[in-house]
């Protein structure tokens, strides 16, 4: 399938941005904008770090999960691990650091899978996907609060947890539905 185009005619101009509230973790900002309609007003963005999250799997086809409660919600589920990209760190880098802080565990090889944006109508937050292979136990996760519960999830249980909203956060959902998409696929992820 190929793209409609990018006309300009039905592209927003913007003409300017001020930062309303800024700090290492969030941005918001209010952007000078008119669409293609012709009314000029002011929009809400908020920018955020990129993040980058690992799906990793076992040879057993399990994938590791982790049980978290978030209080911006007020929900439990589960989730695999990820977390903000640091200055100049490669997106693969970030994704065995993360994985190994959160759970312990370290991915032997990663290799991404997906990019996407969440919400990009009024959240910039570029998300970065990555599949774990070969991983081994290294130690105890040394940042306490992550995870309530680790556990290595069959894979084939995953559709039910996301049909049962078992599984929370889209990052986690575009990252297991992409694999469980892709399983058939020549690559044979």
């Amino acid at each position: 399938m190929e793209d409609p185009g990018q006309s300009d005619s039905l592209r927003t101009k913007v003409f300017g941005e001020r930062i309303v509230y800024d700090n290492p973790w969030v941005r918001l900002a209010l952007v000078d904008i008119e669409p293609p309609d012709g009314h000029r007003f002011e929009h809400h963005v908020v920018r955020l770090q990129t993040v980058v999250l690992t799906i990793v799997l076992d040879d057993q086809d399990r994938v590791l999960m982790m049980w978290r409660y978030r209080f911006a919600t007020n929900e439990w589920g589960w989730e695999i691990p990820g977390g903000i990209l640091e200055k100049n760190e490669e997106p693969s880098t970030a994704a065995v650091r993360e994985v190994e802080e959160e759970t312990g565990w370290r991915p032997g090889r990663v290799e991404h899978l997906v990019s996407f944006q969440p919400m990009p109508g009024m959240v910039d937050t570029p998300h970065a996907i990555y599949l774990g292979r070969d991983p081994k136990l290294v130690g105890e996760p040394s940042d306490a609060e992550e995870a309530a519960v680790i556990d290595w999830l069959p894979l084939s249980d995953v559709s039910e947890l996301v049909s049962k909203g078992r599984v929370i956060g889209s990052g986690s959902l575009v990252a297991l539905l992409y694999l469980l998409a892709h399983r058939g696929s020549p690559e044979k992820r």
